[in-house]
């Protein structure tokens, strides 16, 4: 007994300061986003939903945020299905370079957001393609597809190819066969991928800025707000952003509880 306490006393002397390292900044931001005061130095002021209630009464804010669920719905949503599509026809066919090709999907993932950005926005301007939301979301998907596919790629097995092979035994086509058998059984590769997307778009801020026009994402409108200096208003902004990531982090969560639970 005595050695289980001494092994849980040095996980929690190992595992507690990096636990502190990570979240402290975000037990920060969330503090003084409560502060009641105009300026986010202590001592603590409060608690205050003041800033709360800024945030959301700015129209610049607001906007910025539904650009941002946009992008990140649609973007992520494109990007999980040419994932999914692209996993399935490398784990069931043979595909010709089908290594090579596993190899390009997987290409982004080791280059820089900033190389990315400045890629795709010379490849816009030479094309015609002016700033815009549609190309912070082609962004997006360049980005998000490498993830989404490592995702649902990982969980196609075997087994679930004999499976598929059954039900073409049994008369099914192709078609039927990928709706009836294969996308169920990668339901939760699917959704990991898609929520996963979700939350790198949502918070995504160097393609945005690079891609955007006239309707920013609320990233890009966050690091505007930090250009005047530090104020709650900003704190509680970068909040919000957080809860939201946290927030479909949950919600895959509570599906594999549920799923687990069946």
């Amino acid at each position: 007994m005595m050695a289980a306490l001494a092994r849980h006393g040095t996980a929690a002397l190992v595992m507690g300061p990096l636990f502190a390292f990570i979240y402290l900044p975000v037990a920060v931001l969330v503090l003084f986003s409560l502060h009641a005061g105009s300026v986010p130095v202590p001592p603590f002021e409060g608690p205050s939903l003041h800033w709360y209630r800024a945030v959301l009464d700015n129209d610049r804010v607001t906007g910025a945020a539904w650009n941002s669920l946009l992008v990140g719905v649609l973007s992520s949503a494109l990007a999980t299905l040419l994932a999914t599509l692209a996993a399935w026809g490398l784990a069931r066919h043979r595909v010709p370079g089908a290594r090579a090709l596993e190899a390009l999907l997987y290409l982004p993932l080791a280059v820089s957001y900033l190389v990315i950005g400045v890629g795709l926005l010379v490849a816009f301007s030479t094309a015609g393609i002016g700033k815009s939301l549609w190309a912070v979301g082609i962004g997006h998907v360049v980005l998000n597809l490498p993830l989404a596919f490592a995702v649902v790629y990982g969980q196609c097995d075997p087994g679930q190819a004999r499976l598929e092979q059954a039900a073409r035994d049994l008369g099914a086509s192709e078609a039927q066969v990928f709706t009836r058998v294969t996308v169920p059984l990668l339901r939760p590769a699917i959704l990991s991928a898609f929520l996963l997307s979700l939350t790198f778009s949502w918070d995504e801020f160097i393609v945005a800025f690079l891609l955007s026009g006239f309707d920013p994402t609320l990233p890009v409108v966050i690091w505007g707000m930090l250009r005047t200096g530090l104020n709650p208003a900003t704190n509680a902004a970068g909040t919000l952003v957080f809860l939201v990531s946290l927030a479909a982090g949950m919600a895959f969560e509570l599906f594999l509880v549920g799923r687990r639970a069946r």
